[in-house]
């Protein structure tokens, strides 16, 4: 339903009057995992329609240049980490925010010190959840919506736009709307990825299938690393495909298991590339299996097809939004617990075999119009895949 004045703002947030043409400088305060990053897309996209004269500026982690960098819904991006020193600081970063004379700070870190921040830096309208008891550090406190939980976790997000129109205008109908994920990288940046997969071996012509078998926050979502093992043989020997094993340094150890349990020699990146450079590869492969995890949002965000192995956790919040983009999943009862480590015989990832991620990203692949390499090699060795039906990748 749309987001109205009288049934989800606050009484003390009408009071603020507060007008477009006021608005000239925006920061928004990121999140802090690349998954989460992906998913205030679409939030961002909509406070660029909200206000497209305005300069908009994304205060965000170091590492989210990877995914953001020439974002044609950006005007600028303030990087910074958790470092010590002035610049690092609380105090230094709200001396920042206020050299850059800030009219609005709208805030998706849910964190005290985000608030803490835009109250330091002064700046005149700063709206976000009232979360970790920081509403009076906000000139606009939202409440949680009620409905958290039950919808996609990018409408968390957008939610605070919504409000924000509602403000301005006196009614809002984004929360009613498809959320756009789009995401785009430069040629420049492709080019560079085509430069990093050629000096690892990948061969011209043949399909190029990505694997993230790791998770950095949780090892209950990792489908087994023999279940990737299998599917990573099969589509070299099947397909003829290029099988890349991709993820971050923490991720190594479980993309070297992976590779021990195989017969073939996979192209192994984890740990090789940094994030804008994996963005750039995701944004050329053919397919990517990976488990819940950030490059899911990414790859899907890139128009490239996904499918994604689901486990402890809840698709109906965390699942890519995109018609490239599927999921594998047979939840026992137990399912979705979001636990990190599973206390009994993590079911809902052995039930997945890989045959049947095998046929259902082939079957994909067809679908997107992306296998007939594959399909050139599988009739060259006489080779034949039973293909299951696919499911629309949006919720019902």
């Amino acid at each position: 339903m749309s987001a109205g004045p009288a049934d989800v703002l606050p009484a003390s947030f009408m009071k603020v009057k507060l007008e477009s043409k006021d608005i000239r400088r925006i920061v928004v305060r990121g999140t802090n995992w690349a998954g989460d990053a992906v998913m205030t897309v679409p939030a961002l996209r909509e406070l660029r329609r909200l206000l497209p004269d305005a300069h908009l500026t994304l205060a965000t982690r170091a590492f989210a240049e990877g995914i953001f960098k020439g974002a044609d819904f950006l005007d600028d991006l303030l990087l910074y980490d958790r470092e010590p020193g002035e610049s690092g600081s609380v105090f230094g970063k709200g001396r920042e925010w206020r050299r850059r004379r800030f009219d609005l700070a709208v805030l998706f870190q849910n964190a005290f010190e985000a608030a803490l921040i835009g109250w330091i830096a002064r700046v005149p309208c700063r709206i976000g959840y009232a979360t970790q008891q920081r509403g009076w550090l906000l000139t606009h406190p939202l409440p949680l919506p009620e409905w958290l939980g039950e919808r996609h976790e990018s409408f968390y997000y957008l939610n605070i736009v919504a409000q924000l129109e509602t403000l301005l205008h006196g009614a809002s109908k984004i929360l009613d709307r498809e959320p756009v994920f789009d995401l785009n990288v430069a040629s420049a940046r492709q080019t560079e990825g085509r430069a990093i997969l050629h000096a690892h071996g990948v061969r011209a012509g043949s399909p190029i299938v990505a694997l993230c078998p790791g998770s950095i926050n949780s090892r209950a979502k990792r489908w087994p690393a023999e279940r990737y093992a299998a599917l990573a043989d099969r589509f070299i020997e099947e397909t003829g495909a290029n099988v890349l094993l991709i993820g971050s340094a923490a991720e190594l150890e479980v993309s070297r298991e992976v590779s021990k349990h195989m017969r073939r020699e996979p192209l192994m990146l984890t740990g090789k590339t940094d994030l804008a450079q994996a963005v750039a590869i995701l944004s050329l492969v053919d397919l990517l299996v990976t488990n819940d995890t950030g490059p899911a949002h990414i790859a899907s965000a890139l128009g490239r097809p996904t499918l994604v192995i689901f486990g402890p956790t809840n698709p109906l919040t965390t699942r890519p939004l995109s018609l490239v983009a599927e999921i594998v999943r047979h939840p026992p009862d137990c399912a979705p617990c979001m636990l990190r480590d599973c206390p009994i015989d993590h079911r809902c990832m052995t039930a997945i075999t890989p045959d049947e991620v095998f046929a259902r990203a082939y079957a994909l692949l067809a679908r997107t119009g992306l296998a007939t390499e594959a399909q050139r090699h599988r009739d060259s060795n006489g080779l034949e895949v039973q293909v299951v039906p696919t499911i629309n990748a949006r919720p019902g």
